[in-house]
């Protein structure tokens, strides 16, 4: 610019090259100061992001939108149109929940929920499994494995129509069969979200706080009835109550031979939500006797426990905490129902 105009500089070239300067400069005082406080712990919020991707539009056409950040840190993008606002919104719960799993594990997410999820032998059963437990609500959403995705299972993903997939590797037939679809987003999984902390815009400042990284084992699980679950319900507790920690609150995780029957998710009420989910599951044709359920918190009455064991559901996990808690104990208590408290809130608004 400085050549094209032969040295001379207008008001708005000046300002234009000031704002570039204190771009790179403050870029770098925000990193010393994070690398010191991150020993001082002074209560300041400061980020610096130069790294920018364009989106075609924010949340809703009408809305600009940007994402600040380097996804090609996260993922590789090896097909399809360019990722959206909501997209990247559904990338990371999808991300976020499916870390969440050693096992072979499909998990299906819509609108930041899992729609369905299911750990099995292998990605092709996992994937079987997983959209048997909402096929219409699949449709259009974010499919993410644990596992590398071969032809067999590709050829059977395929026959969806959805927005990404998400995978840590890809064979080559299998990548042929889901380039198929122009527009289809296939990302290559290159590493995990190592951020610690989340926040979010809010009123004339920042909500911060730590991320939810804790994940509750079988021996996390305190049993507080007499009947216990057997190592089959554990199972089904685990995988359910991580299925529960990433869903929307008030949030009820119905499960069985580590599948999703149903969610409940973003009500206003526990009851609600819990009816949402069996009356959910039961339209899909799933059977929830022997099913468990998790809640991301405590039961505030003994009705959610009650409508629970009447439906089938013969194991419960919560974290307790409620003044009303022996009331949900005695009901279990009394109709063989296997509780166990984690004293882990998961709530996710």
């Amino acid at each position: 610019m400085l050549i094209e105009k032969k040295g001379k500089t207008t008001l708005s070239d000046r300002r234009f090259y000031a704002a570039e300067a204190f771009k790179t400069s403050s870029n770098y005082d925000t990193a010393i100061f994070r690398y010191f406080n991150q020993e001082a712990g002074i209560p300041a919020f400061r980020e610096s992001i130069n790294a920018s991707y364009p989106l075609r539009y924010g949340e809703n056409p009408h809305q600009k939108g940007i994402f600040f950040g380097d996804p090609g840190q996260i993922f590789d993008k090896l097909h399809g149109k360019e990722i959206s606002y909501n997209n990247f919104l559904d990338i990371e719960a999808a991300l976020n929940l499916v870390d969440d799993f050693t096992e072979t594990t499909v998990i299906i997410i819509k609108h930041n929920n899992a729609c369905g999820a299911a750990s099995r032998n292998n990605i092709t059963e996992a994937w079987k499994a997983a959209l048997a437990c909402d096929p219409v609500s699949a449709y259009g959403g974010v499919v993410v494995t644990n596992s590398p995705v071969d032809e067999s299972a590709a050829a059977e993903i395929d026959k969806l129509f959805f927005e990404i997939i998400i995978a840590p590797e890809y064979s080559g037939k299998a990548l042929e069969i889901l380039k198929q679809k122009k527009n289809r987003i296939i990302l290559l999984r290159k590493s995990i979200i190592k951020s610690t902390s989340n926040f979010r815009s809010m009123l004339n400042g920042v909500l911060w706080q730590e991320r939810d990284i804790s994940t509750e084992s079988g021996a996390d699980m305190k049993p507080v009835t007499p009947a216990v679950p057997n190592p089959a319900e554990t199972d089904d507790l685990v995988f359910a109550n991580k299925i529960v920690k990433h869903s929307k609150s008030n949030a009820i995780v119905l499960a069985r031979n580590k599948q999703l029957c149903a969610s409940g998710i973003g009500q206003t009420s526990r009851v609600d939500s819990l009816r949402q989910a069996i009356d959910k599951a039961r339209s899909f044709g799933f059977d929830l006797t022997g099913a468990v359920m998790a809640s991301d918190a405590f039961f505030p009455f003994a009705d959610c426990v009650e409508i629970a064991h009447k439906a089938g559901i013969t194991a419960v996990v919560q974290p307790g905490g409620s003044v009303r808690d022996q009331e949900s104990i005695d009901y279990c208590s009394s109709n063989g129902v296997a509780m166990v408290f984690t004293g882990v809130r998961h709530f996710k608004h």
